[in-house]
């Protein structure tokens, strides 16, 4: 071992000139690399100029919205209800679309947030470290494994249908939806249909699924991206319609929501929103706590 070191600090000697030469070229080369970065968010200071769309109409060069600026709407009206004997939400909503943009639209999109879990998604290659050729423990460090337990996870859409019961034309692509129109959708139209949907639970993930306590027999169920849901739509790209890849999260429209949740009656519910039939679920002693 001595020998080969004295041989490998004597080559260094020899070398030492060509070395600090390839230094110099090397820092020429990344002082001028770094000037072609793109915007590194975690850099204090950073200018934005490169990030922010152009100012127009729509948004003005200060941030604030232009005299054209438009958000388009989304209301919702959803019956869930939590098969507990099989961990599977089966749902329906229909969803009033309003086009508040200058822009004819001929298509819309949906997100399946929930197909992150499909077999046949790409979700799992994205997932970086670890030495398993496979996944199965779902953590909040690792939220999207490749599951293997032979279940067939993801949103199962059952039904398509306008607010007359013809049904729609759809393509699904992995977590994203679109729903081609029968007609165009003007500015200041709304449409109008209705999607029938279900999809098996996955243990508890960070964000969703369910928790399992033998020793009482319980569950425990966190539900979150549990419905398909309107992709964003503006001036600047259009459609949203990025992949979910569960390493971040879109931005949603606004809109109201009226949510109809169905459980067996030992579970206890928790919800964002304003509960409008505190006697049919709460208990008296629940009301005066309440």
């Amino acid at each position: 071992m001595f020998e080969i070191l004295t041989t490998f600090i004597l080559q260094m000697k020899r070398q030492i000139k060509g070395l600090f030469m390839a230094s110099m070229l090397f820092t020429t080369f990344f002082v001028s690399a770094q000037e072609a970065q793109p915007f590194n968010g975690n850099t204090r200071f950073e200018q934005l100029d490169k990030l922010l769309p152009t100012p127009n109409t729509y948004r003005t060069a200060s941030g604030t919205p232009g005299k054209d600026y438009f958000q388009n709407r989304a209301d919702y009206d959803i019956k869930a209800e939590l098969d507990e004997p099989n961990n599977k939400i089966i749902g329906s909503e229909t969803i009033t679309y309003y086009n508040n943009s200058p822009d004819v639209l001929t298509y819309m999109w949906l997100q399946l947030d929930q197909n992150i879990f499909d077999k046949n998604n790409t979700t799992s290659a994205t997932n970086i470290g670890g030495v398993e050729s496979v996944s199965t423990r779902i953590t909040p460090s690792n939220p999207n494994p490749t599951i293997t337990d032979g279940k067939d996870y993801g949103f199962k859409i059952t039904s398509i249908k306008d607010k007359t019961g013809n049904k729609l034309k759809y393509t699904i692509n992995q977590t994203m939806m679109r729903l081609d129109l029968p007609m165009s959708l003007n500015p200041g139209q709304s449409f109008v249909f209705s999607i029938d949907w279900n999809y098996l639970i996955t243990t508890y993930y960070g964000r969703s699924g369910y928790e399992f306590f033998a020793k009482d027999g319980n569950y425990n169920y966190n539900i979150a991206h549990w419905f398909p849901r309107m992709c964003a739509y503006n001036d600047v790209n259009g459609w949203q319609h990025k992949q979910f890849l569960g390493q971040g999260e879109f931005t949603l429209i606004f809109g109201n929501y009226k949510v109809a949740i169905t459980v067996p009656n030992d579970h206890i519910v928790g919800a964002t929103g304003e509960l409008q039939n505190i006697p049919q679920v709460l208990t008296p002693t629940q009301i005066k706590r309440w």
